[in-house]
């Protein structure tokens, strides 16, 4: 018996594709080229340079809106909206603590023109604050003696508060039962029959 009956002879099917060296070493070389060009497009120039934090020269407004009803309306402009306005980002903040956590952001400083970094301070500038806290507070000044005459003053302060709301109280009760009592013209009780409405229980 033949061995070449036994196999089947088909389509060769199974062929590889051939590879052109120098197209893909050529799609390379574009491939490289666009992404040195999106590189240099990317870094148009040197970092920008923001100033060191610096500690805010004023006082964040938080309470002046406190307790007051506003009406709100969807067309409003933005700074006359319910929350807090922030006018260098133009945005609204809902509540006081992310308005806090929104003006201490990194977004609010690079707004401002500044980093994140604080400047770090020089041995003469610590000394020099040193110098002016201990200035400030100077532990020789301050005694026993001055202790107990400012408690005394505190406790007159607060008599002298208890004192007053005494006597506001006192007026608005004398208020209160003058308002209650009607003025009654005297002949025209006398000709009705009597002499007030006060009880004569004693």
């Amino acid at each position: 018996m033949d061995q070449s009956s036994n196999h089947v002879v088909g389509v060769d099917n199974t062929s590889r594709k051939k590879f052109d060296r120098e197209e893909i070493l050529q799609r390379a070389h574009e491939r490289d080229e666009q992404e040195a060009d999106g590189r240099k497009s990317k870094s148009k120039g040197p970092p920008v340079q923001r100033k060191p934090l610096k500690p805010r020269d004023y006082q964040v407004d938080l309470e002046s809106r406190l307790g007051k009803t506003q009406v709100v309306t969807p067309i409003a402009p933005l700074s006359q909206q319910a929350g807090y306005y922030c006018p260098v980002c133009e945005c609204v903040v809902k509540d006081s603590a992310n308005y806090l956590d929104h003006i201490n952001g990194k977004k609010h400083q690079r707004a401002l023109g500044m980093s994140m970094r604080v400047e770090r301070s020089s041995l003469e500038q610590v000394q020099q604050r040193f110098e002016s806290l201990k200035k400030r507070k100077d532990p020789g000044s301050f005694t026993v003696q001055d202790f107990d005459e400012r408690m005394l003053k505190q406790q007159q302060e607060e008599e002298e508060r208890k004192r007053l709301r005494r006597e506001k109280k006192k007026e608005k009760k004398k208020e209160k039962v003058s308002e209650e009592e009607p003025e009654i013209d005297p002949d025209v009780a006398a000709m009705m029959g009597f002499g007030g409405f006060k009880t004569s229980k004693k």
